[in-house]
């Protein structure tokens, strides 16, 4: 058992050995991008509703053939990982390609046209798992997801707040504007880009001289403090995301070979048991006789 077990290891680690030496090559990361470029091409054509009805059999045999190419790199980066499949599922860009391409053979989404398109559209996002600098700022802008929602939360209350306050203001004089809560967070959504600033600002002073200070606030708290702090938690995301690139890109220490270290230890035991014996024999031994030194 233990024979059979050693022999299927050292096949495990040779089929590693030789995916992974595949899939390390430039030209395997050649043919993946330029098989989700055709995929892209594919899918921008199939609009086209005349052409895609004259082509359609060459269009179907050729969504096919791409079909086939990404099922056999994702079974050769699966393969690359024989000896440690585990290491193969802590990779999330290998678990979000084997989703993208296991759900074209799933008959309840390949039968809806609609999934099968968004799906097939899924596989162009996989570009950024071969360009390294589309690879951090994907993973960047995963990383900057609970920041946002932290700046979404504080963006909302304080448009909420200032909607209020203009609402209480300006709902009389201005209810194109300010009539309801609706109506005020929409406008002063649209002034977070700064976009009518002046005009809102004349309107205002018509009302109220007092309408500079709620405007001056408004656009000083959304328009440059938060946004800012959006573009630092970006930043902050994109650098962190280099990071784990960088730590992903370095290689791993080579994990000790559990055979090769359990031989050596055997013949450790096999030498000092021969010295053991080789002790117990010297004492068996009886000493000989020292002869006289004779003079000449």
């Amino acid at each position: 058992m233990s024979l059979r077990t050693d022999m299927a290891n050292d096949r495990r680690r040779q089929l590693a050995y030789r995916a992974r030496l595949l899939t390390e090559e430039d030209w395997f990361s050649t043919v993946a991008v330029c098989a989700i470029a055709v995929n892209a091409i594919l899918l921008g054509v199939e609009t086209y509703a005349g052409f895609a009805d004259r082509w359609e059999f060459q269009l179907k045999l050729l969504e096919h053939l791409l079909l086939g190419v990404f099922t056999l790199e994702i079974l050769m980066r699966a393969a690359a990982h024989a000896d440690r499949p585990a290491d193969f599922f802590r990779n999330p860009w290998n678990i979000f390609d084997m989703v993208v391409v296991l759900s074209a053979f799933l008959p309840f989404l390949s039968e809806n046209t609609t999934v099968l398109r968004l799906l097939r559209l899924a596989r162009v996002i996989r570009t950024a798992r071969f360009l390294p600098q589309l690879r951090i700022i994907v993973t960047a802008i995963g990383k900057s997801i609970p920041g946002a929602v932290s700046f979404l939360l504080v963006g909302t209350l304080l448009l909420y707040l200032y909607a209020m306050l203009g609402w209480a203001s300006f709902a009389t004089a201005d209810p194109e504007h300010y009539g309801s809560l609706g109506r005020a967070a929409l406008t002063l959504f649209v002034l977070m880009t700064l976009d009518g600033l002046g005009d809102a600002v004349n309107a205002g002073l018509r009302i109220s001289p007092w309408s500079v200070l709620y405007y001056a606030s408004y656009v000083l708290l959304s328009s440059f403090l938060l946004v800012n702090l959006l573009i630092g938690v970006v930043i902050n995301s994109l650098e962190q995301a280099r990071v784990l690139d960088e730590e992903r890109k370095a290689p791993a220490a080579p994990a000790p070979d559990d055979d090769a270290a359990q031989e050596l230890r055997d013949r450790i035991a096999a030498a000092r048991a021969c010295l053991e014996d080789l002790e117990g024999l010297l004492v068996q031994v009886p000493a000989q006789p020292e002869k006289a030194g004779t003079t000449p």
